[in-house]
């Protein structure tokens, strides 16, 4: 009896299954995108590969079994600080890495650079597949970025399976597909780029990567949203997942670690685009500050903990008497109902009113506040206030803290590193919640610390920083 093919209906907006038709999607609201996909017979359950991460051992083993035969991680220096920062401390063998961005924004280019770096190690083989360009085009952005690319290998190539084979045949240890979306495999006969072509085409890479402990890194395309395209699966089969972000027009770009099996999530690394490629930014603070040199009202500087560093971020502040009936805010990269609560609690507690107001809240750089990150509510504060009474703040002033409904000014974690970022840049004074700080810092520390617990002791002191300044 013939076995029966296996049907599927796909969201071609988001890559989402359903069992059935329907006209809506379910994950992304879209109507029409629907499409009917042949996924082909359903396999054995037998299988030959010896389990999808390449364990050929399939058996049930205790805690101390696994760890007697546990082998410790071995990582590759990439020779990109920022690049070895986001995944963790460098590029982990046999692992699965996937990403995304916005066409443009310079996956390629970083990917080149890197595999350049690594080519030229020891006892590293670095291969580049090409699924879009053709091997001149590769070769040409290289040459063009002044990188010694005389050790690193080309493959212009869009079967999995022929791939597979040439890195076996020529032992390759560190592999770039540029992208995955131009893969097929022979297990599936719909279209490239179709949410079954790059589930299996990602199976046999990673059962492979994970069985002969080779680096795989994937481009991956997004879509409008700015999601990788392709099946949410994608993302659960990868050991890391990197999103690399850039401002249409900034010459910044900024790559963050969404996932990461082997590393902190949510680290960020910048890059500057030059004539010669990506270039590591050492010290972000400095882009997000505003470079001139004169006070003005409404603006605020915070220090917040983006990954595992702290940043210092230029919050400005334009609050401005209202003729509508309905006075406007307009937060831009900050949470809109955040914003509404601090301006309620500064109206309660501090007797700060700014009913009949427009008020626009900024973080400059185009740098998006989680709304998670809550240490931004004292300098949203003090960046209102100062555009409300037009009276600029000091630019040695820098400060942190969570603002609860009561007033009070709660601590946030790692207040001793963002304490010792804004003595690195030169600060003489940081405002922040007494639960964070001790004797003991505020003796040592070469910036004046003035812990505060409430919005109106923080209040007092800016403003006597500012009198006596």
């Amino acid at each position: 009896m013939a076995k029966k093919s296996k049907i599927v209906y796909v969201c071609e907006s988001c890559g989402n299954e359903h069992v059935k038709w329907v006209g809506k999607c379910s994950e992304c609201g879209t109507f029409g995108r629907i499409k009917e996909v042949n996924l082909g017979t359903a396999p054995s359950k037998k299988s030959s590969s010896g389990g999808w991460v390449g364990n050929d051992d399939n058996e049930i083993k205790s805690a101390n079994e696994i760890n007697k035969d546990k082998k410790e991680v071995v990582r590759i220096n990439t020779n990109n600080g920022e690049l070895n920062r986001v995944l963790g401390g460098g590029l982990t063998k046999g692992s699965m890495v996937l990403i995304g961005g916005d066409p443009g924004v310079g996956k390629s280019t970083l990917l080149i650079q890197v595999m350049s770096s690594i080519s030229q190690l020891q006892n590293e083989k670095a291969l580049y597949v090409t699924g879009e360009e053709s091997l001149q085009q590769v070769s040409d952005r290289g040459s063009r970025l002044n990188l010694n690319i005389d050790e690193l290998k080309f493959l212009s190539e869009t079967s999995v399976e022929n791939i597979i084979y040439q890195i076996e045949k020529h032992s390759m240890t560190v592999v770039v597909i540029d992208s995955i979306q131009t893969i097929v495999t022979d297990s599936s006969d719909s279209v490239a780029g179709s949410p079954s072509q790059l589930r299996d085409a990602t199976a046999k890479l990673t059962h492979y990567a994970k069985k002969k402990g080779v680096s795989i890194l994937l481009i991956g395309h997004v879509t409008k949203e700015g999601t990788i395209a392709g099946p949410k699966i994608l993302e659960h089969m990868v050991d890391t997942v990197l999103s690399f972000e850039g401002e249409k027009g900034s010459r910044y770009r900024m790559l963050r670690a969404i996932k990461n099996r082997f590393g902190q999530v949510n680290e960020l690394g910048v890059f500057a685009m030059t004539d010669t490629g990506l270039k590591e930014v050492k010290n972000p603070s400095s882009l997000f500050i505003s470079s001139e040199s004169t006070e003005a009202s409404g603006s605020a500087i915070m220090v917040l903990k983006d990954g595992s560093r702290p940043l210092l971020f230029e919050v400005q502040a334009l609050v401005n008497e209202s003729f509508l009936e309905a006075p406007m805010l307009v937060p831009i990269g900050l949470n809109y109902q955040r914003i509404r609560m601090i301006l309620a609690v500064l109206q309660k507690h501090a007797g700060i009113k700014t009913y009949n107001q427009d008020i626009y809240v900024n973080v400059v750089g185009g740098m998006q506040v989680p709304s998670t990150e809550t240490s931004s509510d004292l300098a949203v504060c003090f960046a209102v206030l100062s555009s409300l009474e037009d009276n600029p703040i000091s630019k040695k002033i820098a400060s942190f803290g969570e603002l609860s409904l009561s007033g009070e000014v709660r601590p946030v974690p790692n207040g001793e590193e963002r304490i010792k970022e804004a003595e690195k840049h030169g600060f003489d004074y940081i405002i922040v919640p007494r639960s964070n700080t001790n004797e003991k810092l505020i003796k040592n520390s070469k910036i004046k610390i003035l812990p505060v617990t409430n919005i109106i002791g923080a209040i007092e002191e800016l403003r006597g920083i500012t009198q006596n300044n």
